[in-house]
């Protein structure tokens, strides 16, 4: 019999872990008879509560499983590293608020069965904010272009990933994990299955400006060259500029003298102008040595506090 691993990562969802895991575990029940299943939440250092839910699910269900996390270790690396945790012969990937549909997951199998290693849900519209949803569609499409590689426009992670490909995710070895585009790019042959994001359950989202800046600059730094392409032109560019406006300003004081109309108002502008765009510049390549300072740093992925409902030898064996 085959095995089907549902991994949720999750903070401070205390009013939907319970009825996921039941929505789940009714969906298998219902269409999915024919298969053994594992539902493995990984919590990233929950402060409401969530941790006691899921001792009470897996004290009731050995086939729920949790990691706690140690600290909160943000939404790339948890997901990843729980995802390199499960044990079935296929990973099924979702958010535990649920946006993503859990009615989905037999359409997802049936892909499979096909013989597609990867098989993900690709968002056509969302009852989220519609100025969020624009904002990730600009975002989505900016990076498409931009990227040295695949992107893949309004995917967030949520779909079913066979265990060859959870087997190259172990053996990547990247201390900061963009998985959208570690599938993208490394993934096999893919099937994208359209589907509308309903609304947030219950609880409020924990993103913000912030979180969803941060989550962005990963993308963008991880794949794309075009910001440090365009500082080294623009600073070509500015710099053959402010010398022939030197050179002017030289030359249209030297015949006018102190008749040159125009004074230090332009010089200061441009000194202004210039200054400025240097700054932007000089933080986008911050953006990138950021990047590249976690990835020699080489820290774990996640540092553990407890498992619960695992086998022994299972993080022995699946340490990333």
């Amino acid at each position: 019999m085959k095995k089907i691993s549902v991994l949720i990562p999750c903070y401070n969802e205390v009013e939907n872990v319970i009825p996921l895991s039941k929505a789940i575990i009714d969906e298998f029940a219902a269409h999915l008879v024919c298969y053994d299943y594992e539902i493995v939440f990984i919590d990233n250092f929950s402060t409401d509560g969530t941790r006691d839910k899921l001792r009470q699910l897996c004290e009731q269900n050995k086939k729920v499983k949790a990691i706690f996390n140690a600290k909160n270790f943000g939404q790339a690396n948890s997901p990843f590293y729980g995802m390199c945790q499960t044990t079935g012969d296929c990973t099924i990937g979702m958010c535990a608020d649920f946006q993503d549909p859990v009615e989905m997951i037999p359409q997802f199998v049936k892909e499979w069965e096909k013989g597609f290693k990867i098989v993900i849900g690709i968002k056509v519209n969302s009852k989220e904010n519609p100025f969020v949803y624009a904002l990730r569609s600009c975002y989505y499409k900016a990076i498409k272009k931009m990227a040295s590689v695949e992107q893949i426009e309004h995917f967030t992670g949520f779909g079913l990933y066979d265990k060859s490909f959870i087997d190259v995710m172990r053996e990547l070895d990247d201390p900061l994990p963009y998985f959208r585009g570690i599938v993208a790019e490394l993934g096999p042959e893919r099937k994208e299955i359209p589907y509308v994001q309903p609304k947030r359950r219950n609880g409020k989202t924990h993103n913000n400006l912030y979180t969803l800046y941060d989550f962005a600059m990963l993308g963008f730094t991880s794949y794309t060259k075009i910001g440090l392409r365009i500082a080294t032109i623009a600073g070509f560019l500015f710099s053959a500029m402010t010398m022939m406006i030197a050179l002017l300003y030289l030359i249209a004081k030297l015949i006018w003298w102190d008749a040159f109309p125009f004074g230090m108002a332009p010089l200061l502008i441009g000194i202004f102008f210039i200054g400025s765009v240097q700054i932007f510049f000089i933080g986008l390549l911050g953006e990138y040595i950021l990047n590249i300072n976690a990835r020699i740093l080489h820290r774990p992925l996640v540092v553990e506090e407890k498992r619960l409902n695992f086998d022994e030898n299972t993080q022995e064996k699946y340490n990333v």
